[in-house]
Order: structure tokens, then C-alpha cells, then sequence
């Protein structure tokens, strides 16, 4: 039987070559990193020694797939042009790092509307992919992520990602990643199998499965439809560690690759945080 492959986010602290190390240590299957400072719009260049260095340890390895998330700073659906033309630069700057590095898929928040109406806002995200695709025509799939729906945020309805990608030229370079933090707080609930049923049955209606690459593995601290964004430990949050069981195991999820992004204090929570999920598997 096939069962869920299990990772975390690993830092890029002094170069791709801690990578492997890093997730080995947390006993991970499959990982998720930034391959720039997620925190600002430079990026250092990447070295064709870390690079090959990266590449190899990850072929030597078992940990697949990888992926790669998006810096926090860009915004798709931005309305002011200095930040739409940085928003749409480094994220296709990101899809050629990924490809450099190897990595198949960028995971991208989907933007804010910042007081624009929604419908527009998820108009002005599909021409900026576009754009970006236009800019980095190469394989590198964009999984775009679900949101809480928290301030202006939008994606948090999975009927709002399906209108992104029916404005998408070249469809077949998006898919998407599905938090189950974000998506509880905005309103679908993953605390039972019937709750879990009927959430997988609207997502495959509005978006395909065949769209869905990655689930994103984080408890909530804030209640059900909060539309407040607060990961937690599994099974520690409003989720609780039922729902977590039936998500794990279940056939239409466990074929996934799962990645945590949980809160971290020291390596112990990560470590705590993999024993409990694994213990979960049937």
C-alpha cells in the first residue's frame, strides 16, 4: 500500500550542500526550501559548485520530490506597478533558480486584492503568470497555494484558484498545494472522514485532482473559518489528531508527498512533530 511521504521546509543556511544533511537528520522523505532569502527582492546568485553539490546529494538520496517555495514579498495580484514588476521578476527569477537547482515545482501564494474586488484581483493573478511564464519558459510547474482568507487574501475559496487557472495560457504548468491549516481556516473541515469526503469532493469539483501535487501538513490554532492564518502542531490545533489519522491514510491523499510547516522552536518540535505524523500511518 502506498503511504504518505513526510518532509518539512529546510533552511539554505550556508549553502544547498546542508540541505540533505538537514533532512536526513529529521527523517525526511520529501522537502520544501526557499532557494533565495524569502524575506527580501535580491538573490544571491547561485554557484555552480553548491549547485552540482546539491544536485548530487539529492540523486544520492532518497528524498523526492523537492520542492521549492516562493519569497513573501511578491504579491500577483498587485495593483501598483513598482510591485507587480518586482512580483513578476522574481518569481520568474525563482522558476529559472529551480530549474537550475533541479527542483520541479515553486509553490506560490496566490496574492492579496488589497482593496481591489476579488474578482479582478484573481484576474490580474492569471496574466501575471502569464507573464512570468513568458519571462521562464521552462518545465517548472507553479503550485499555487490555498489561503486563510486572512485581511485581503485571495485563493481562500478553491473556486477562486480554479478562476486563476482558466485564465492561464499555459495550463499545463500549474497544479496546486493544499494546506490544510489555510483551508480549515477559511472553511473546510478536516476534523472527520465525512468532513475530510466532502472537502476532497469540492476541491475535485471546482479544481481536478490532477491538479494537486503537495499537501501542506499544519494543525490551526485558530478555530474552524476563523480566517485567521495560524499553523500549529499536529494534532495539537483545532484539526486535532483524528483528523490528521484520516487525512494521512487517507486513498486519496496518502499518495502525496506531505510537508510540515509547523512552528519551530528548536529541532526537537520538527523531530516531535515527524514521530507524531508517522505514528498516525496504518
Amino acid at each position: 500500500m502506498i503511504k504518505m511521504r513526510f518532509g518539512f521546509h529546510i533552511s539554505i543556511a550556508g549553502g544547498f550542500a546542508n540541505v540533505r544533511p538537514r533532512a536526513e537528520e529529521l527523517n525526511c522523505d520529501t522537502i520544501q526550501l526557499f532557494t533565495r532569502s524569502p524575506r527580501g527582492w535580491s538573490a544571491s546568485p547561485l554557484k555552480e559548485e553548491d549547485v552540482g553539490r546539491f544536485r548530487e546529494e539529492i540523486r544520492k538520496s532518497e528524498i523526492s520530490p523537492v520542492f521549492a517555495h516562493a519569497p513573501y514579498l511578491p504579491n500577483l495580484a498587485a495593483t501598483d506597478p513598482e510591485l507587480k514588476r518586482r512580483s513578476i521578476t522574481t518569481i520568474a527569477d525563482d522558476l529559472k533558480r529551480c530549474e537550475t537547482l533541479g527542483i520541479d515545482f515553486l509553490v506560490v501564494h496566490v496574492g492579496k486584492a488589497m482593496g481591489t474586488d476579488e474578482k479582478s484581483a484573481l484576474r490580474r493573478v492569471a496574466e501575471n503568470i502569464n507573464r512570468i511564464f513568458r519571462l521562464a519558459p521552462n518545465r517548472v510547474k507553479i503550485l499555487l497555494e490555498n489561503t486563510a482568507g486572512m485581511g485581503s487574501e485571495i485563493g481562500y475559496r478553491f473556486e477562486q484558484i480554479a478562476e486563476i487557472i482558466e485564465q492561464v495560457e499555459d495550463r499545463d504548468r500549474l497544479g496546486v498545494t493544499l494546506d490544510t491549516a489555510h483551508s480549515f481556516e477559511a472553511g473546510y473541515d478536516w476534523r472527520t472522514r465525512p468532513a475530510i469526503d466532502e472537502t476532497l469532493r469540492q476541491f475535485d469539483r471546482a479544481i481536478g485532482f490532477s491538479r494537486l501535487y503537495l499537501i501542506h501538513l499544519n494543525d490551526s490554532k485558530t478555530p474552524f473559518n476563523s480566517r485567521v492564518d495560524r499553523h500549529w502542531h499536529i494534532g495539537k490545533g483545532e484539526i486535532g489528531i483524528e483528523g490528521f489519522r484520516e487525512i494521512v491514510n487517507h486513498p486519496l491523499l496518502r499518495k502525496l508527498p506531505g510537508i510540515m510547516e509547523t512552528p519551530r522552536t528548536s529541532i526537537r518540535d520538527d523531530r516531535e512533530n515527524m514521530r507524531i505524523v508517522r505514528s498516525l500511518v496504518r
